[in-house]
């Protein structure tokens, strides 16, 4: 399906690394935390969702994706398809640092979908586990990331709203806010001096 010249890939490449460097400028993760990618290499190619799949399509996403994030620390997770439930391809360190069980599969286009192939195949030591609680995400053509996001997720509005011909919807999280009227959610700093020892 994905018959492009190599100019459109290289756009493409972009995109997505802009899409993710503008979503670390905002999210407030820290090295370590994990981050979900769901993308459907079909949908940024102009077909449908798990029918016109793309390795290349998938490739040059994830090089403006991966290098950004290893950049600043943080874990990929690459979501599979639904042939797979939706399983997370990530780094067995980041598996075992969270307590993740593995579970056996290795992803193929047509069962995993393209993205989570090239994933698997450019990890140093990929694994794939069910579910993660990832703390930012994005989700590239509809590909539904929610279930593997942490609670609360809050929706992030990008410069861009498109990689290729693929709707992106994007999210950071935060904690859950707790308590009642008396309750405070940042502390004050001159009040905060009055506490210290």
């Amino acid at each position: 399906m994905c018959n492009y010249e190599e100019e459109t890939y290289l756009r493409i490449t972009e995109e997505a690394r802009t899409a993710i460097k503008e979503l670390l400028a905002c999210a407030g993760l820290h090295k370590g935390d994990l981050f979900v990618v769901g993308c459907s290499s079909s949908e940024i190619a102009g077909g449908v969702i798990g029918h016109d799949s793309s390795v290349q399509c998938a490739k040059a996403a994830y090089k403006g994706i991966a290098p950004v994030l290893a950049e600043a620390g943080i874990y990929l997770c690459a979501q599979c398809c639904e042939h797979l439930n939706r399983a997370i391809i990530l780094e067995r360190e980041a598996a075992e640092a969270y307590g993740y069980e593995i579970v056996g599969v290795v992803p193929q286009p047509k069962a995993g979908g393209s993205f989570a192939t090239v994933a698997y195949a450019n990890m140093k030591d990929p694994v794939a586990v069910e579910a993660v609680a990832a703390h930012a995400g994005i989700d590239i053509g509809g590909t539904l990331i929610g279930m593997h996001l942490r609670r609360v997720a809050v929706p992030v509005r990008l410069s861009l709203s498109k990689i290729g011909e693929a709707r992106i919807l994007c999210a950071r999280t935060r904690p859950k806010y707790i308590g009642g009227e008396r309750a405070r959610y940042e502390m004050d700093t001159e009040k905060a001096k009055d506490y210290l020892l």
